[in-house]
Formats: structure tokens, C-alpha cells, sequence
């Protein structure tokens, strides 16, 4: 099976429902792919992945979090990491933002939308969150 996963968002909810998806996918020998766009970025740079928002009036489920011991975003990643995830960072939206492959954690791509549409012409699976 193949799994292509659009990250197009950054707070921390969205980073949960990525990587989720992705490690559950991996772990059950699938490819995966995610495609990091635009706000989407946040989920693999370096620092702002350390400190995703919660949406706003969600703010108690920081504790929810703890309490259930649900795993870190850096620990996410690098779990999708471990289990073969590829990880690309749009190249268009780094540059309109600035921003070099040595913002973002080790181990990623970068690339542009026809790098990503390759990879997921022929998934099984295609998510944008």
C-alpha cells in the first residue's frame, strides 16, 4: 500500500493527525510520503515544531496530552523517520518564506509540487490535512 498525506497546516493538532496517520501507515509496511506546504512547514522545522499552537479554546488538551502520554511532535518525527517516511519540504513555499533545508530536522527532502505528484500517482491513499 501507498500513502500520500498533504501537510498544508501547523498547529499541534494537525502535526498529531499527520503523523499519526503516517507512523500508523509505516508501521504496517506501507510507503509513505508526506508533501510540508506553506503552514504545513511548521511540523518539521527545527524550532517551531517544538512549539506547535493548539487552536484556540483548546488549550486544555495540553494536559489530555500528558496525561495519556501521547508522544511528542520531535518524537513523532522521529519515529516516522525511524520507520521510512519520507518527508518533503516544498521547495516554492521556502522560498517565499525564506528558509533553508538546514531549518528543518534532519532527513527530509526538498521539492517541488511535480516531486510530490510523482510520488502519489499512484498511492492508494492520498490525505491533506
Amino acid at each position: 500500500m501507498k500513502v500520500a498525506i498533504i501537510a498544508a497546516n501547523g498547529e499541534l493538532f494537525d502535526a498529531y493527525k499527520v503523523f499519526n496517520i503516517a507512523t500508523a501507515a509505516a508501521a504496517t509496511d506501507a510507503e509513505v510520503g508526506i508533501f510540508f506546504t506553506f503552514e504545513g512547514l511548521n511540523l518539521i522545522h527545527k524550532e517551531a515544531y517544538k512549539q506547535l499552537p493548539l487552536p484556540t479554546g483548546k488549550e486544555h488538551f495540553q494536559e489530555g496530552f500528558k496525561q495519556a502520554n501521547v508522544p511528542s511532535i520531535e518524537e513523532l518525527v522521529e519515529m516516522a523517520q525511524d520507520l521510512g517516511v519520507k518527508m518533503i519540504a516544498c521547495q516554492m513555499t521556502m522560498d517565499v518564506m525564506n528558509l533553508e533545508k538546514d531549518h528543518f530536522v534532519d532527513g527530509i527532502e526538498v521539492g517541488g509540487a511535480a516531486s510530490f505528484l510523482h510520488f502519489a500517482s499512484d498511492a492508494d491513499i492520498t490525505l491533506s490535512f
